[in-house]
């Protein structure tokens, strides 16, 4: 995806760090006289999850925290790309990245906000019923997926790639952003492919947007442990600054129902938090 399916740490920190694209560098601040101000390290291209329009994922959800630390949004505006935590977060431009893995070890990270993955995507109207990356229709079926992802790497352990249709997770910077980013769901509600395999709030936000109704399955490969299709989301802010990092997660977990109705504003795919899921299987 353009720039933001930070995926599988390596592919989902492609969002944040292979984003190929023009560099913004431009502070969006708030009036004077309004108090404190959270700033953010903001990509002002990257729809659903932010733009410089203030319609993204991240936007809404930066409002909230803000608000609820008595400040206000300061956006420093600059592509996602390969080296923005030195050139950007770590030149103290900004001090928090939302919608990073956790994990994601150039940055000190909060505790997750929500937990989302890689989905199988499908037509209601064509009656799949997919579930599983081994189902045998996948053999047959047109797929399209997200190049050098780990639902690509997946269908490739399994001997599917002649009906495969890759979609690059860069764009050319001559091309609009969102026109990329939604291409895939809408060359799937077109007919294009029978099957779609991208990330989940991408999935969600096209299929949204578009009125689809599409089947939306988590995918997971109980056949290989050590793939990983679903990640936690956390913010991000300078190694040592543990204050913000407090800061944010008090305000994270005293938003926590705001943050949940935002991402089904935007149709995100939402899974169970690691830890959560790890309690379930001790408990059966």
């Amino acid at each position: 995806m353009t720039k933001h399916t930070l995926a599988s740490l390596v592919v989902i920190a492609s969002a944040l760090l292979c984003v190929p694209g023009r560099a913004v560098a431009d502070e969006a601040k708030p009036p004077a006289g309004q108090g404190k101000e959270l700033r953010v390290c903001g990509d002002p291209n990257n729809m659903p999850f932010s733009n410089d329009k203030l319609e993204g994922i991240e936007n809404r959800i930066a409002e909230v925290i803000a608000k609820d630390l008595g400040e206000t949004v300061a956006y420093f505006w600059w592509p996602h790309q390969r080296g923005v935590v030195k050139r950007v977060l770590n030149a103290k431009h900004c001090d928090v990245m939302l919608g990073i893995p956790k994990g994601y070890d150039p940055v000190l990270w909060t505790k997750p906000y929500y937990r989302t993955g890689y989905v199988m995507v499908y037509r209601k109207d064509r009656k799949l019923k997919l579930r599983s990356l081994d189902d045998p229709a996948l053999k047959t079926l047109k797929i399209g997926v997200q190049i050098n992802t780990p639902p690509h790497e997946a269908l490739g352990r399994r001997g599917i790639a002649e009906n495969v249709v890759g979609y690059q997770l860069m764009f050319d910077s001559n091309f609009h952003a969102e026109e990329y980013l939604g291409k895939e769901v809408e060359d799937l509600i077109a007919g294009t492919i029978d099957v779609a395999m991208v990330w989940g709030p991408i999935a969600g936000y096209f299929a949204k947007k578009k009125g689809a109704p599409l089947e939306v399955v988590p995918i997971d490969d109980p056949s290989d442990p050590s793939a990983r299709f679903a990640f936690d989301i956390s913010m991000g802010v300078r190694k040592g600054d543990k204050e913000l990092k407090d800061q944010l997660e008090g305000a994270l977990a005293r938003r926590h129902d705001e943050i949940g109705h935002i991402l089904a504003d935007f149709g995100v795919p939402l899974l169970p938090a690691a830890e959560e899921k790890a309690r379930d299987k001790g408990a059966r």
